[in-house]
């Protein structure tokens, strides 16, 4: 995707939209973070958009990611009615655009700007934490009721563990991990065996934005959630898969520029200070706490080792993977979830 022109696609997928307003300028404002790619396009008469630009995946979940996202955009209640930017739309949908040429197939998204307040600090302090705590719980309350009117997701843990299963029997998957299939095949099971155990059937979906950047929501001063504009890494999935973000972000080391997948945040108490004030506002029950460590398993599994070398460059892909072995599925048992049910009085 090297010689991929991206300003020419996004100009054909806004001539389709409306060939009326002319293109002045396309600015790339990607956070370099992701398979997406972010554009601020800016008109002759001034007036502005942002253009998502990505590849990554399929056309089909593309479409259905942002139709829920607009979804869930337009039905948060106050005080979150204006948190997610709005998708333009024709016809009543979501506008998107397929541009298929030989090997390119990339799809393009436009949405309206969204305003941005303050960041977070760089390392919270322990009023902050308890902030935010309340904040996440009313905002995934907020989540939870929109939930029903949200269009079905094809997506969930179960298939993106079954697609890394089917993976591993193929020639390309027995190469790529072939010092290592059997291992990861009974990490997949163990995650399916304890997702069956502990949350299926009694434990409810909802919009979470998995593995939040830091650099891409802002809050008031109060740490009240002000918008969030980038669309990376939302699912329909468990509540708790947003607290493995969320740990990371009050740890005590901060704000990091390398990042890592230890499970040491998950186990702070720093952590536990933001479940605490979470839990007084929208209560936990002892299966989500217990499914803590197989959220945090899923992440290696999908992010670390299927996905890994698209989220990052192929050295530290790899060098991640092999922490995988050596680190991060043996630190599972490490993980001390009646410490935490005990502090929240569970």
């Amino acid at each position: 995707m090297r010689l991929v022109d991206y300003s020419s696609i996004i100009k054909k997928a806004w001539a389709e939209f409306d060939g009326s307003i002319q293109i002045d300028t396309i600015e790339d404002i990607s956070a370099k973070v992701s398979t997406n790619h972010v554009f601020r396009v800016t008109f002759e008469d001034g007036e502005r958009i942002i253009a998502k630009l990505s590849y990554f995946g399929t056309y089909e979940q593309f479409l259905e990611d942002h139709r829920i996202i607009h979804a869930l955009a337009n039905n948060l209640l106050y005080p979150f009615e204006n948190v997610l930017a709005k998708s333009l739309v024709r016809d009543g949908q979501v506008y998107t655009y397929r541009h298929k040429d030989g090997f390119i197939d990339a799809w393009v998204v436009f949405y309206n700007p969204i305003r941005i307040q303050l960041k977070l600090p760089r390392r919270l302090e322990d009023h902050h934490i308890r902030l935010l705590g309340r904040e996440v719980a009313r905002f995934h309350k907020a989540s939870s009721r929109v939930s029903p009117v949200l269009p079905k997701s094809s997506k969930t843990l179960r298939s993106d563990i079954w697609d890394l299963l089917d993976l591993l029997e193929t020639e390309v998957g027995q190469f790529e991990h072939r010092m290592h299939v059997d291992e990861l095949k009974r990490q997949c099971e163990l995650f399916l065996e304890n997702r069956q155990k502990l949350v299926a059937k009694s434990v409810e979906t909802m919009p979470v934005f998995v593995d939040w950047n830091i650099g891409n929501f802002s809050v008031t001063d109060n740490l009240e959630l002000y918008s969030r504009w980038d669309y990376d890494w939302f699912r329909i999935s468990y509540r708790v898969m947003d607290f493995y973000f969320f740990s990371r972000v009050v740890s005590n080391a901060g704000d990091r520029t390398v990042f890592s997948y230890v499970i040491g945040p998950l186990m702070e108490d720093r952590f536990l200070l933001f479940l605490k004030e979470y839990h007084r506002v929208f209560p936990l029950t002892e299966t989500e706490i217990r499914f803590l460590p197989e959220a945090y398993r899923f992440f290696i599994l999908n992010y670390v080792i299927k996905y890994g070398r698209y989220f990052f460059h192929r050295t530290y892909a790899i060098k991640l993977q092999q922490e995988a072995y050596d680190i991060y599925f043996p630190s599972i048992a490490t993980f001390d979830a009646d410490k935490i049910l005990k502090a929240l009085g569970i």
